[in-house]
């Protein structure tokens, strides 16, 4: 058997009843829920558990993915199921530094809980805009976007025919009319409340930097893939530098998919929310293990794989 990776959703992923069947099931998932109403300033519990509309809004998402993510994670790692590399796609990361040793979980929740606010607070509602781009490869996407005027970038590398553009409202509006143009099936607005992984959130990106100096960060127990360089980090010392650019670089997920794949990797859980990123491996690399573990049910994979 080649190498294990565990890989966490992004934002996005988010639905009401997140992790709850594994508060209710499991004393080790139940005790990352407490610690994260015990850090924060908002009720976790309650964002993920009940009927609300805030969990949807950037600045407390974050924490709830974060929180459902490492919950199961922590029943994973009672049932003795290790992994050889991590990843996670974009906020996703920070559950992948977890698991690899890097950061404790409340300091990564807290450390999320303000990159939320940052993100959102940075530049004002209805001055930037995401759209993803379907069925145009990202060589041709990359030829198109330096003709439009203002700031207009490539978010996401999330997997082949698949690629997200964020920026300012109209440069991503006319970039997606002349992606068309160019041969793109379609170019889907999304509904986000800022412009993710573009240069106008660099100064969100900075001063997420002054809430990283007071982190304890570790060299990696387990090797991570960076979404901003997709390379395999080993040492602490380039953490937090990473961190920072993230908030305002692309996201090269297909790149750390193959990044993984080239380095033995041949078996991929997605630990969190949804089965998003299993539906981008299977556009990315067919020929790999992909499964997703959402809900107590879904235990019964990882019992497949264990042997047990």
């Amino acid at each position: 058997m080649g190498k294990i990776v565990f890989m966490f959703p992004g934002q996005g992923a988010q639905y009401v009843g997140m992790g709850k069947d594994f508060y209710d099931s499991f004393a080790c998932s139940r005790e990352i829920f407490d610690q994260a109403n015990e850090v924060l300033d908002i009720d976790v519990k309650k964002l993920c558990f009940e009927e609300n509309e805030e969990i949807h809004i950037t600045e407390y998402t974050q924490a709830a993915m974060v929180t459902a993510s490492v919950a199961i994670l922590k029943k994973l790692d009672e049932m003795g199921l290790k992994p050889d590399l991590t990843a996670g796609l974009s906020l996703g990361e920070y559950c992948a530094l977890v698991a690899s040793g890097v950061m404790s979980f409340t300091e990564a929740v807290k450390v999320v809980r303000q990159r939320g606010i940052l993100m959102q607070d940075t530049v004002p509602a209805g001055e930037g805009a995401m759209s993803a781009v379907l069925g145009m490869k990202k060589e041709e996407i990359e030829a198109v976007l330096p003709n439009i005027e203002g700031i207009v970038t490539i978010a996401n590398y999330n997997c082949p025919g698949q690629i997200v553009i964020s920026g300012e409202a109209e440069a991503v509006k006319l970039a997606g009319e002349a992606l068309k143009e160019a041969g793109a099936k379609r170019v889907l607005p999304l509904k986000v409340s800022g412009p993710f992984h573009s240069p106008m959130l660099k100064e969100a990106g900075e001063k997420l930097l002054t809430v990283l100096s007071e982190v304890e960060v570790k060299d990696p127990s387990v090797p991570y893939v960076s979404n901003t360089t997709a390379e395999i980090v080993s040492e602490a010392d380039a953490v937090k530098d990473l961190l920072g650019k993230q908030v305002y670089s692309s996201v090269r997920w297909e790149q750390s998919i193959e990044k993984m794949i080239e380095d033995g990797a041949d078996t991929f859980i997605e630990i969190g929310p949804g089965k998003t990123l299993c539906g981008f491996m299977r556009k990315i690399n067919r020929n790999v293990k992909a499964i997703n573990v959402a809900k107590v049910e879904d235990l019964e994979k990882v019992k497949e794989i264990l042997g047990c």
